[in-house]
Parts: structure tokens; C-alpha cells; sequence
């Protein structure tokens, strides 16, 4: 489950883009879009009353809803063992770059424990012996990578001029929380017929 077949080796492909501007933001509506279609399933695991997804996509661009995507040069790896590590070396790099305080020192530490957990859980899953651990393990990446969007909302609130670089990483924790959630979801519901 962590490669698809016949796809590149893993070094052609960097999640952030390379040098980490190469997001490419499109304001036209797209109905293939398939993070809409996530972000619809997404809604599905939480209860209506708690979801504001306007409020948190509002946050970050400004009341301005934008669909945003990379564009590979590469065919796109599904390695998540691999993804999910870039992610928490990208979200370390961009904790040396907080400045240290009273507020963000606690911000920075849960942050990067968030961040770092995610990978840390699905290399556990995958080395799992049973289907009740895996499930256990992906829904602490699901649930780590949501915390890790909020602590960098919570970075930004403390530190404004690194919303553009923390965009990118709260992008791309959002995409790994609806993989993880769709990975338990389908387990959850393949034990319920066993």
C-alpha cells in the first residue's frame, strides 16, 4: 500500500515543490477537483456543528476561497512512508525559522511533535501484525495531522509574516488527514463485514 505500481522512484518528487513556491493557485471552480471530493468526505467523519471549513479556509487566504495545487514536473509517488517524512523535516525546518519566545515556544514544541508523529504513526501501521492496530495507528495519523494544522494556524496567529511559507505546510497536512481518514474509513468499514 505505500507504492503504486510503475510510478518514478521516490527522489523526483518534493511535496513542497522544491524550493517550496512552486504552488500554483487556480481561482476557477473545477468539477473533477479531487480535493473537493475530499474535502466533502472529510466533512462526513465530524459532526456538522463542529466543521467550519469556510472559517479555516478563510483564515488562510483571506476570505478568499483559492483551489491550490502542484504541479510536478514528475509523475507524483504515493510513498507515504516517504511523504509523510518529508512533511515533518519540512515542518522542523520551518520551526528554526519561529523566533523564540514566551508564546512560541510552546507553539514550536507541540508543532513539531504533531508534525513529526504523523510519520512516526504510519510507520508503525505499516509494520502492524493486526488490523485493529493498524486502524489504531492510522487514526493517530489522522488525528496528528489535524493537530498539526492547527498549531500552524496558531504560528502564524503569533508570527503573521510566515503565513506564506506555513500556507504550504497546512496545505499539506490537509491532504495527509484526508488520505489517513480514507485509509480508516475503508478499514473500518472492511472489519465491520469480516
Amino acid at each position: 500500500m505505500t507504492k503504486s505500481e510503475g510510478q518514478s522512484p521516490r527522489e523526483d518528487y518534493d511535496p513542497f515543490g522544491g524550493d517550496g513556491n512552486t504552488a500554483v493557485v487556480r481561482e476557477e471552480a473545477d468539477e473533477e477537483n479531487d480535493e473537493a471530493r475530499m474535502t466533502n468526505d472529510e466533512r462526513m467523519t465530524k459532526h456538522d456543528a463542529r466543521e467550519a471549513p469556510e472559517c479555516d479556509e478563510a483564515f488562510w487566504t483571506d476570505a478568499k476561497v483559492s483551489i491550490v495545487r502542484e504541479e510536478p514536473d514528475a509523475k507524483r509517488v504515493f510513498d507515504l512512508e516517504e511523504r509523510t517524512a518529508r512533511f515533518g523535516e519540512a515542518v522542523v525546518d520551518f520551526a528554526k525559522t519561529i523566533p523564540q519566545d514566551a508564546v512560541t515556544n510552546r507553539v514550536i514544541s507541540q508543532l513539531v511533535g504533531a508534525a513529526t508523529s504523523v510519520g512516526a504513526n504510519y510507520v508503525e501501521a505499516d509494520d502492524a501484525i493486526s488490523k485493529k492496530e493498524f486502524l489504531k495507528n492510522i487514526g493517530t495519523c489522522r488525528k496528528e495531522a489535524r493537530e498539526t494544522k492547527h498549531f500552524l494556524r496558531m504560528a502564524v496567529r503569533a508570527v503573521p509574516e510566515l503565513k506564506p511559507r506555513a500556507r504550504k505546510l497546512w496545505m499539506e497536512a490537509k491532504e495527509l488527514h484526508l488520505i489517513f481518514s480514507k485509509i480508516w474509513r475503508s478499514g473500518r468499514g472492511m472489519t465491520k463485514h469480516e
